[in-house]
């Protein structure tokens, strides 16, 4: 029997993967609801997350389970007549030129004419086809890749907050090849980032020649939570709520768990999901050099506020996605997103859904305001840069304490060597060790189970 602990993506996709084989499984989660940060609330027509908003397309898993689920008819794509991102630039939201591909351009005109970099810092980027490519395949900083292609103004400008900002984290620690190898690859590939886009980017083309671009993120009609409710209809196995696991504990045929209802479970195979800084606590009894890597692992609190307008209230709207916010404008918020322009189906008619993020690496303190001061920090906010001035039709705050893994350099091989460490018949997964979305979570699930 496998005990599976945690019940947020990952250890209900590890309950699903494991129900497949015909595996027989128990799943333990210690709060009073499925899908960890997963979470959607319907507010007077609003659909409101308080966790990831969709999916990455370019990773495949979410979807194909979303298919495996019959969830495939409900799979949503993004409003991608209007896919810009802002960046805030000298107090004023400025889109990223057309064919910015995140940090790397690839068309010359629209980078030229925008006012995001100084024309020494485009020149300096332009050199990105001159700089001879990195022969040392070990890690390093995002912070420092970036600055050696492009520079250090790309780095400030683009590089942190639309590298290192959807990480909630520092680009001087994150790590490259955790977070994005496929740059590291491009640069041994072709020499060059653009010139490695540019193929990419060609090679696209000709494959979707004649269709529709295919949507960058996905999502279903009424949120992430579909994903989640759907999981739970499926599993035919025990599922505990309100159950944390007090103590863990090795047996010569596997484990014991001890159970806050005062109950014992045996497993021969153990999948902990949880958070690094649980699962240490968890097997540091029969495991401390586990435990002791696990404590390393840093984590970082963020928060959303999610607020309804009137459409005609934001006086200076953003035609696009959303906006990130570089460190160096000095905002106690890190990014907004308008989830009714990605998604239309995410507020009602003649409205608008604003998605304020905080918090992380940038302004850990934020998360120990009331929920009265971040509402007046964030309209205040919201008033500067979008010219609100109304009083929201509604707002929901989420908090998430120390629930953000940091993956820093050499993050990778820390992992690996941990876990070697691992006694037989325990196993970790989640977003704490090989990637943080919804894809990557139901990927390491599958690979887990496998293994088993």
């Amino acid at each position: 029997m496998i005990a599976i602990i945690g019940g947020g993506i990952s250890g209900l996709s590890a309950a699903w993967f494991a129900q497949k084989r015909g595996l027989d499984y128990t799943l333990i989660e210690s709060s009073g609801r499925w899908g960890g940060k997963l979470q959607t609330e319907k507010i007077d027509g609003f659909v409101v997350e308080g966790g990831a908003d969709s999916f990455l397309a370019t990773k495949p898993w979410a979807a194909q389970l979303a298919r495996e689920l019959g969830l495939g008819e409900r799979l949503l794509g993004t409003n991608d007549q209007l896919r810009t991102i802002y960046i805030l630039h000298q107090g004023q939201p400025v889109a990223l030129p057309d064919g910015m591909q995140l940090i790397v351009p690839t068309k010359l005109w629209p980078f030229l004419q925008s006012p995001l970099l100084s024309w020494p810092g485009k020149l300096r980027m332009g050199l990105d086809w001159l700089l001879p490519a990195r022969t040392d395949p070990a890690d390093e900083t995002v912070g420092s890749f970036v600055r050696r292609r492009f520079g250090q103004e790309a780095l400030e400008r683009l590089g942190e907050p639309l590298l290192s900002g959807i990480y909630s984290g520092e680009s001087e620690r994150q790590s490259l090849l955790a977070t994005f190898p496929r740059y590291r690859e491009l640069e041994t590939e072709f020499g060059s980032l653009i010139r490695g886009t540019l193929a990419q980017k060609a090679k696209l083309a000709q494959a979707s020649k004649g269709g529709k671009r295919p949507s960058m993120f996905q999502s279903f009609p009424g949120g992430t939570q579909e994903l989640v409710d759907a999981l739970v209809g499926k599993l035919t196995g025990p599922l505990k709520l309100n159950t944390a696991v007090t103590a863990l504990t090795q047996t010569s045929t596997g484990y014991t768990l001890t159970l806050s209802d005062g109950t014992t479970l045996d497993a021969a195979q153990v999948i902990v999901t949880t958070p690094a800084s649980v699962a240490a606590t968890l097997v540091e009894p029969f495991a401390p050099r586990v435990a002791e890597q696990l404590e390393l692992m840093r984590a970082v609190s963020t928060g959303t506020l999610s607020l309804g307008f009137r459409t005609d209230e934001i006086k200076r709207p953003l035609h696009g996605f959303g906006m990130v916010i570089p460190l160096r404008e000095k905002r106690p918020i890190n990014a907004l997103t308008i989830s009714s322009v990605k998604f239309p189906s995410r507020a009602p008619e003649g409205q608008a859904l604003v998605r304020v993020f905080f918090g992380g690496s940038r302004t850990p303190e934020t998360l120990e305001k009331t929920d009265d001061e971040i509402l007046a920090m964030a309209r205040e906010q919201l008033l500067d840069i979008l010219g609100i001035t109304a009083e929201p039709l509604f707002h929901r705050i989420f908090r998430w304490h120390n629930a953000n893994p940091q993956y820093d350099a050499g993050h990778l091989d820390r992992i690996a060597v941990l876990e070697k460490s691992l006694p037989p018949g325990l196993h970790l997964t989640g977003c704490a060790y090989r990637g943080v979305g919804i894809p990557d979570c139901i990927h390491q699930a599958e690979e887990t189970v496998e293994r088993l």
